[in-house]
């Protein structure tokens, strides 16, 4: 499979904290740059409204004063400078979003995570402060709340209440210095955007085809893997998550070659996974090893469809069309790598672990080991098998087999119909026998279908406009 892109959000309770701790050469091992695009008057000021808002509304929790992204990036750009690269970052968001930035370029401590940290506002500052003038004396309560009278902030003994405010008529009793918070960034669509935006931008400096990354796809066949973060303590249980989810991928993979539909994966993965984790979740809250289980179950279940479903047919190809022969050829190394890996699934392990079961009793216990090594050896050979399935594509720009086989089909069903025309052009030529009334019919042009075949690889590809395929110099 394709190396997804990972870009994840999270709200700020401490804006001016965070800024210090994610900027600062003495808390931060590996610092390569920073970059911002208001000073620190700006987020303190940000940092006060926010609070003062948060309070005056009495909403439970904690004040949200910025959001943060943090944008991994692809080992390459290790080549690149590095201040260049943040400012390309940050001033994409300021762009696009109009509101301020601070960011920081940072590796990992065993330098294996290379990213961005990208703080944002929420909130723009006025053309000039909005204040507010009593018309009246305004009073509030000891949590900041504004009542109507001052007998609601009175004690039993007729004195104001310890806490509690009073701004008397003719004074300032609010300010804004920000526009109030955008909501955009609340939502879903924004980071799906961001995931868009920042995917394009980290390929855009990357000509090789087997590093550009692409945004996961939720309504794809596969499950995403997830990142594990720098001293996690969930990082084992991760990364056994990780092990399942692939297995169900590389369970995909075969699947999608042995003709079983992308509809039935889907639906396998929507009842076996998805809705019964959900009611798992709903029943016992999240439990990592049921999670796990009802992965393995699901994958278990899509092999014995596999194991049921013959292999199709090697494709034939009628037409002399050199975009297509060479998707057939791809095609038939991947049906070849897919017996193999069946064959060893379905005929050599159960035959190894049948003759294991039938080896018993104390003299065999040399037997027993050789055949328990060769069955862990046939496993690893499948294992590296289906981990190898994605890179026959990849040298061609397919990012998964999903895409691929999506493609082939497409591409399949244009040859497909140019036959069939062709077909009925020379039925129509052979009734028609003499000279001048078969130039009453045209046979079908071979270009239009190599331009239809040309733009299904290019769009699935995702090939970029040739003066945007370099590498940025150092």
């Amino acid at each position: 499979m394709a190396r997804h892109s990972f870009i994840q959000m999270s709200k700020l309770s401490n804006v001016k904290g965070r800024i210090s701790y994610i900027t600062s050469k003495a808390r931060q091992e590996n610092l390569y740059a920073t970059y911002r695009t208001a000073d620190n008057t700006f987020w303190g000021n940000l940092a006060r409204e926010c609070q003062q808002e948060f309070k005056r509304s009495g909403t439970p929790g904690r004040c949200i004063e910025a959001r943060e992204l943090i944008i991994a990036l692809p080992e390459v750009y290790t080549t690149y400078e590095p201040q260049q690269v943040l400012e390309d970052f940050t001033e994409e968001f300021h762009r696009r979003y109009d509101v301020e930035c601070v960011s920081a370029l940072h590796h990992n401590k065993k330098k294996t995570n290379y990213h961005i940290h990208l703080i944002f506002s929420e909130r723009k500052l006025l053309p000039k402060p909005d204040v507010k003038i009593a018309t009246r004396s305004v009073f509030y309560d000891e949590t900041g709340q504004r009542v109507r009278t001052k007998k609601e902030i009175t004690g039993e003994d007729g004195q104001m209440r310890k806490g509690c405010t009073v701004i008397k008529k003719g004074e300032v009793y609010e300010s804004h210095l920000f526009t109030t918070k955008d909501e955009r960034f609340k939502s879903e669509a924004f980071i799906a955007e961001a995931k868009e935006v920042y995917t394009a931008l980290i390929n855009f400096h990357i000509s090789d085809p087997e590093q550009r990354l692409k945004v996961f796809d939720k309504n794809s066949v596969y499950l995403p893997t997830k990142k594990i973060g720098k001293n996690n303590p969930k990082e084992e249980e991760i990364k056994a998550d990780n092990a399942a989810r692939q297995e169900w991928n590389q369970a995909a993979d075969m699947a999608l070659i042995t003709g079983i539909s992308e509809e039935t994966i889907l639906e396998i993965k929507q009842t076996q996974i998805h809705e019964k984790v959900s009611q798992s979740i709903r029943n016992s809250g999240w439990l990592p090893n049921l999670f796990r289980s009802i992965v393995s179950r699901a994958k278990d279940f899509l092999q014995n469809l596999i194991r049921e479903q013959s292999m199709p047919p090697k494709p034939t190809l009628d037409i002399d069309m050199a975009e297509f022969r060479h998707m057939r050829n791809l095609m038939i190394k991947l049906q070849d790598k897919a017996k193999e890996i069946k064959h060893l699934q379905d005929k050599v392990l159960p035959e190894l672990k049948q003759q294991l079961a039938e080896t018993k009793g104390i003299f065999k216990g040399k037997e027993r080991k050789a055949l328990e090594a060769q069955i862990q050896q046939t496993e690893r050979e499948i294992a590296d098998k289906l981990d190898k399935i994605p890179d026959t594509l990849k040298a061609d720009g397919y990012p998964d087999v999903q895409v691929f086989m999506a493609t082939y089909r497409k591409a399949e069903a244009v040859v497909e119909q140019y036959n069939r025309e062709l077909a009925e052009w020379e039925r129509k030529v052979k009734e028609n026998s003499k000279p001048d009334e078969k130039e009453r019919y045209a046979p079908p042009e071979r270009k239009s279908v190599r331009d239809q075949l040309r733009r299904l690889q290019a769009e699935s590809r995702q090939i970029k406009p040739k003066h945007r395929t370099h590498d940025r110099e150092r």
